[in-house]
């Protein structure tokens, strides 16, 4: 099965800055739509910011102003910019992407955790 392979998270002190990317596992045809989502412990899973193939991103307003969505079409690959961190941006962030059959496919996950 085709997954989505993440990097970039980590510690990093409140005010900092992160850089998550994702690439797929294998070069699939089609992806319509990139993006991230996030899970706190205790939280239900949700959306961080997505990126359709083409179009303006959607990110959420918990973070808008502070995050920022890269999406490279030809490399299949997603990034997540994200500026002053707060203590409330600690989650498991995991990558997502919806191919045009409506296949999604997820990472495993990747931590980031901000310090007070």
């Amino acid at each position: 099965q085709v997954q989505l392979v993440e990097s970039g998270g980590g510690l990093v002190q409140t005010g900092g800055s992160l850089t998550l990317s994702c690439t797929a596992s294998r070069r699939i045809n089609g992806l319509v739509v990139m993006g991230w989502y996030r899970q706190a412990p205790g939280n239900q899973r949700e959306l961080v910011a997505l990126k359709p193939r083409v179009g303006d991103p959607i990110i959420a307003q918990t973070v808008k102003g502070r995050f920022t969505i890269s999406r490279d079409n030809a490399k299949q690959s997603v990034d997540l910019q994200m500026n002053s961190l707060e203590p409330e941006d600690t989650a498991v962030y995991y990558c997502n992407a919806v191919d045009v059959g409506s296949v999604s496919y997820w990472g495993q996950g990747t931590q980031v955790t901000v310090s007070s």
